[in-house]
């Protein structure tokens, strides 16, 4: 055999990254449905001026709680506001609150786990109490305290809802980091003389990056749960601005609200909970090199 043919079969044929996506989508089927259903409701934010039917804010008097039809697909509320528009329009703020928030939180979160978990000692003591105290508080019921306190702006229920992902994040992350930092090439590094910033941020850091993801994924439904609850209580975002939550809270405020005021907030709720939660399993699946072989279907 000649030295050529040698080398080509000696060569690690490696499938594309288009076959792995393929391959990880054929595997996690159910998790890939609500992968695109989680698309589908960003783009829905992204073109709500496009996409939208009607004007959600003005009302209209000659259509007051008309149920669905052919021209409101959804049914108009109690001042002839066509639903499907506020609900499409609504999506922006109650994505727009749930994904900022939750990057802010997450990442504070991520980068005291890893500080925190790397240190050790007596810094690790002392921040483990201080995220226990604040996990001892339920997420709504601190969430509701922080707005009551610094008034309810969309800011604010931001700084709110990031509050409360924080302590979760930095548990699992600082988890991570004990397991990582006791890896050989994190003491080859500290035995060279790398600074222990560098060796955090360089070597421990990147390991933390699946978690993360996981952690962003599946905080994403939480948030939109708190978001739609304090604007159900009527400290979220100010009117006329439309909000699942806020309309939902429009509904409970009637004697007898009709079917549609509930039924549909409530769905696209669910939706945008269930999607984000079951797209952080499918990332889980995916990410965990532990389960990974169980994703992946060899070629």
């Amino acid at each position: 055999m000649s030295q050529e043919a040698t080398s080509v079969v000696g060569q690690v044929i490696k499938p594309s990254a288009s076959t792995r996506l393929k391959r990880i989508v054929m595997a996690n089927k159910f998790a890939s449905f609500w992968g695109l259903i989680s698309v589908l409701l960003l783009l829905m934010a992204i073109t709500a001026d496009i996409i939208s039917p009607h004007d959600p804010i003005v009302p209209n008097f000659q259509k007051l709680q008309i149920p669905p039809d052919s021209e409101n697909w959804m049914g108009t509320d109690q001042i002839g506001r066509d639903i499907l528009s506020r609900l499409i329009h609504g999506s922006r703020t109650t994505l727009f609150v749930a994904l900022v928030s939750i990057a802010v939180g997450t990442t504070i979160g991520a980068a005291w786990g890893v500080m925190t978990g790397y240190a050790g000692g007596k810094v690790d003591l002392v921040a483990e109490r201080f995220l226990e105290v604040m996990m001892a508080i339920p997420g709504l019921i601190l969430a509701f305290l922080l707005v009551m306190v610094l008034g309810a702006t969309i800011w604010t229920i931001i700084l709110a809802i990031a509050v409360t992902r924080l302590p979760f994040s930095a548990r699992v992350i600082r988890s991570v980091t004990l397991s990582v930092k006791q890896m050989t090439y994190v003491e080859a590094a500290r035995s060279i003389g790398a600074k222990p910033f560098r060796i955090m941020w360089r070597h421990v850091a990147p390991q933390c990056f699946a978690p993360f993801i996981v952690l962003v994924t599946v905080h994403l439904g939480t948030a939109i749960i708190i978001e739609a609850s304090l604007s159900f209580l009527g400290l979220g975002v100010r009117p006329p601005t439309p909000t699942w939550g806020g309309m939902l809270g429009e509904a409970s405020a009637l004697l007898i609200p009709n079917w549609w005021f509930v039924v549909f907030p409530g769905l696209f709720i669910t939706a945008a909970v269930l999607s984000f939660n079951l797209l952080g399993d499918g990332l889980r699946d995916v990410l965990d090199p532990r389960l990974r072989g169980s994703t992946e279907t060899t070629g």
